[in-house]
């Protein structure tokens, strides 16, 4: 099925997902039924989260909750500092050598704990002020497709935008972060794949998993053509109360995906963007969490256990 037809299947309604996860009444006053940033969560996903329940690890992501509303002293609009990092309207330049392209608002789904949830996206669909910024400063040598999701984007805006980065010389790497495989792997389909194939820049392609009840095989079917493709996939995590924060549970995603060649790259401590906090998990427990992980999983299987801080040159380090 094309990805566009699967897309619009999407559950956008709360009513439409509270029927469809067989909630009732009792669960009403721990739920936001009206909440400023949509609700949006593919039906592979939704049909993958437990019935009757409010303790499901995939529910638990996207489904709003009366938490969102609580004020916290210390959580942001813009927690890592995106705004301050703008040189155009869709282009954000924070770290030495590497500059994002905000590519979109859209997404393949929700993230109830998103940190550019606030983000004042350009509405404007140009990326001209982008590819002159980027071709202006031969110290860029990577550009991040971000969002919103990229691969939102149609194939056709998708294949222009890299043909045009590719003609930039010191442009020599590009990467795609990307939710869309998670719960809609028929994204990856042909005409994108003949544009990763037929790119003169080398290409990562990093997707967001938190939990291996996310993943199926038709979700490793579709990584796998791009793996051939010689594109190495790596994989973010969010640190996550209640959802990925225990051995058991990160060791099993990191070992899933480690089996299908996917590389278990960063863990994130939680960006504190406004409405997040009862996610947030103590650092002093992520730590101990990752050491063990240490002690469970070859070196390659474990992932990076990190922070982003606003003004900083790059991710900083949790664990040594």
């Amino acid at each position: 099925m094309e990805w566009r037809t699967v897309q619009r299947n999407n559950f956008t309604q709360f009513k439409t997902l509270f029927e469809f996860l067989q909630l009732t009444e009792k669960h009403l006053p721990h739920l936001l039924q009206n909440s400023p940033f949509p609700l949006n969560l593919p039906y592979r996903l939704a049909a993958k989260i437990a019935k009757g329940t409010l303790e499901d690890p995939i529910l638990l992501q996207f489904l709003p909750q009366i938490k969102e509303t609580v004020n916290t002293p210390g959580f942001l609009a813009d927690p890592v500092g995106d705004e301050p990092s703008r040189t155009s309207s869709k282009l954000l330049h924070k770290y030495h050598g590497r500059a994002l392209i905000v590519c979109t608002s859209a997404c393949a789904m929700n993230c109830r704990y998103c940190f550019r949830k606030n983000f004042s996206y350009e509405t404007n669909k140009s990326f001209d002020a982008e590819i002159e910024a980027i071709s202006e400063d031969p110290t860029i040598t990577e550009v991040l497709l971000s969002g919103g999701d990229p691969l939102s984007l149609s194939n056709a805006t998708l294949k222009d935008l890299i043909e045009r980065l590719s003609a930039i010389p010191h442009v020599q790497r590009l990467r795609f972060h990307t939710r869309f495989p998670i719960g809609i792997p028929e994204r990856i389909d042909a005409p994108f794949l003949h544009i990763l194939e037929t790119s003169r820049l080398q290409t990562y392609f990093v997707i967001h998993c938190n939990h291996a009840n996310e993943l199926d095989d038709d979700i490793f079917a579709a990584l796998k053509k791009i793996q051939c493709l010689g594109i190495p996939v790596l994989n973010q995590s969010v640190l996550l109360k209640d959802v990925n924060d225990d051995v058991d549970t990160l060791k099993t995603l990191c070992k899933t995906l480690s089996d299908h060649g996917v590389i278990p790259y960063y863990i994130h401590q939680l960006d504190r963007v406004q409405g997040s906090a009862h996610y947030e998990v103590p650092e002093e427990r992520g730590r101990q969490i990752v050491q063990q992980l240490q002690t469970l999983l070859p070196g390659y299987a474990v992932p990076k256990y990190v922070r982003e801080i606003a003004g900083e040159p790059g991710k900083t380090p949790l664990i040594d």
